[in-house]
């Protein structure tokens, strides 16, 4: 059994990923329920509670995600990798809409972790709206 993630380790992951969801950028000052340090690899998977094995995810994503490592891409119809915060860059795989209220995967993998963690379902995409309509959303570095 693995030791739990230590309050210092999770501040770091917190201040690391700029208090934003590192899956869906949403900002945990504007959240409700607490974000985890999500780990990116599952433990049963053979992950670890090490830092660069820990994403931060809002309450949306890290219940998606859960043990997900790998997804369908909906337009190839192949198994693919889910997006590695560690190892992939948002903006490789990701794009705002025009209006910053839906996630545009620009990759299989953007795409897969789109449907996997359903990014852009109708009460996300609300939330968004009303983060935009306030000017609080995106996070500049999201942009």
């Amino acid at each position: 059994m693995s030791k739990p993630i230590s309050q210092r380790i999770r501040l770091l992951v917190f201040y690391r990923a700029k208090g934003c969801c590192e899956y869906c950028m949403f900002p945990a000052s504007h959240c409700a329920h607490t974000f985890a340090a999500e780990h990116i690899i599952p433990l049963f998977k053979g992950g670890s509670n090490a830092f660069l094995n820990l994403a931060l995810a809002c309450w949306w994503c890290n219940s998606h995600k859960w043990s997900k490592t790998e997804a369908i891409d909906p337009v190839s119809q192949i198994v693919v990798s889910l997006f590695h915060p560690r190892q992939d860059d948002w903006k490789e795989h990701f794009a705002w809409s025009e209006d910053f209220t839906r996630i545009l995967g620009l990759t299989p993998k953007g795409r897969a972790t789109i449907g996997a963690l359903q990014l852009n379902a109708e009460n996300m995409v609300n939330l968004r709206k009303a983060l935009v309509s306030i000017d609080v959303f995106p996070a500049e570095h999201s942009m």
